[in-house]
């Protein structure tokens, strides 16, 4: 029996009457055939190319639109809104169209990273996971909403695209304060980053800061004799060795009192209670003491080291190193002090006797940030999934990465939620990048009821003071 015309249900059979048409595949083939890789030499007028193309689907919605650059970087950004009633709820919506290189000739089958194709029921290409195909997944639930709604979908919609994510999002900050009244919202909606697992819808409402600092010690200028010189100089290489022992101990606790958030809050701990996390691959006593391995990636504070080296390990020769160097990257939750963080590594190491050992901040920094897990708009999202899809969601407090959330929940003063439609196993970075398509058949379903149910959503019983 067919559903009701202008109902929910006529919503969400519009949206994935889309993938059974072919026409979802081959709006995402032709957003994923712009090689739109932001690190690439020649990537500006791809980038610009992919942004025209998202303009020419939301003029079909009925937006207006414009692209803006930074002016410090040249970044391009779009912004667009459609505005239907200012007393609605208003969107802010997200997504990136950059992506990180194609890896060409690595892709199984000699896959073209910048041509969709379908295989046993995954479908291929760069970016389909991160992010072109969740943000399309979100603009084709809305046209579905638009559609059943007669015209109308209930909410004020805003939008930004940035080209920079993969890069580190330069600009993105600066382009949000710039533009923070033609941003304002209720609400960030968007979608990035992967479900827990590939049938079970999830949210999360934040994410872990990133901040990764290389170590260094340096001895002396040239490598020494390892049997003339060993057991009278110092070894950097030991050292080092020794001096992250201390930050990080042989089980993975996490020595440094001032990175860790001190306490999680009962509605955050609620909502991660029996999850695995990791898409399961998880060594269960590894990590905080007392935690579970749930509230270690969501909910807590981690230390990793990326890379560590000294000598010529392509090529060992029997010499004590002049130096060492090590990257170490900490992932942190809300509650830790960002601009304490390098300040009490120092500390760290000068109490423990490592005062030689050189700090040196790199690479791209993301604030934590996280919407209260019991926070009205989480329940009215959550109940929704679980209409859609007859299983409550995932909520998780942070998503384990880190995301530019920081720059909506601080710059731009919104409560945020994350619906990811992608999977721990989708190859986001690698070669074989794909998505299931019963994984984008059933996102599709959840989006749309989520937005139809935020149509039908009082401003005021969603959003208090926040």
């Amino acid at each position: 029996m067919p559903p009701a015309p202008h109902s929910r249900d006529a919503a969400i059979a519009i949206a994935q009457g889309a993938i059974e048409d072919g026409t979802f595949f081959d709006a995402l083939a032709r957003l994923v055939a712009i090689p739109s890789d932001s690190t690439a030499a020649d990537a500006a007028p791809h980038l610009i190319r992919y942004l025209d193309a998202i303009t020419v689907k939301l003029d079909v919605l009925g937006f207006s639109s414009e692209q803006v650059s930074d002016p410090e970087t040249g970044m391009p950004f779009l912004i667009a809104e459609r505005i239907e009633d200012p007393e609605l709820l208003t969107i802010l919506s997200y997504g990136h169209g950059d992506t990180v290189p194609g890896m060409e000739g690595l892709w199984d089958a000699g896959r073209d990273p910048w041509q969709l194709t379908e295989a046993g029921g995954l479908w291929y290409g760069r970016g389909v996971a991160d992010n072109k195909g969740q943000h399309l997944i979100n603009l084709s639930a809305l046209a579905a909403v638009i559609s059943a709604r007669g015209g109308r979908s209930g909410l004020n919609i805003k939008l930004i695209i940035e080209m920079g994510e993969e890069a580190g999002s330069p600009g993105l900050a600066r382009i949000c304060g710039r533009f923070r009244d033609r941003l304002a919202a209720d609400l960030l909606l968007a979608s990035d980053g992967p479900r827990l697992s590939a049938d079970r819808p999830t949210l999360f409402l934040g994410a872990r800061g990133g901040y990764t600092v290389k170590l260094g010690i340096r001895r002396r200028i040239g490598g020494r004799h390892s049997g003339n010189f060993g057991g009278a100089i110092a070894n950097p290489g030991v050292e080092l060795a020794n001096a992250l022992a201390t930050i990080v101990d042989a089980n993975g606790h996490l020595k440094i009192e001032a990175w860790k958030p001190g306490q999680i809050p009962e509605a955050a701990r609620a909502a991660l209670k029996g999850l695995t996390p990791a898409g399961g691959e998880v060594d269960a006593d590894w990590g905080e003491p007392g935690l579970t391995p749930a509230e270690r990636v969501h909910a807590w504070s981690s230390a990793e080291i990326l890379a560590f080296t000294c000598g010529t390990p392509e090529q060992p020769v029997n010499a004590i190193p002049p130096d060492a160097f090590a990257w170490l990257q900490l992932r942190y939750v809300t509650g830790v002090d960002p601009e304490g963080i390098l300040p009490a590594l120092r500390d760290h190491l000068d109490a423990h006797g490592f005062a030689h050992v050189e700090l040196e901040p790199t690479g791209a920094a993301f604030r934590a940030s996280q919407t209260p897990a019991d926070h009205p708009a989480v329940q009215v999202a959550a109940g929704s999934l679980a209409l859609t899809n007859g299983q409550a969601p995932v909520v998780l407090p942070s998503l384990g990465g880190s995301l530019p959330n920081d720059i909506f929940t601080d710059i731009l003063g919104l409560p945020t939620i994350w619906v990811p439609h992608s999977y721990p196993g989708c190859s986001q970075h690698a070669p074989n990048e794909h998505l299931p398509a019963d994984l984008i058949h059933d996102a599709l379903a959840v989006m749309t009821g989520l937005v139809w149910n935020l149509g039908a959503t009082e401003k005021s019983s969603l959003l208090p003071a926040y």
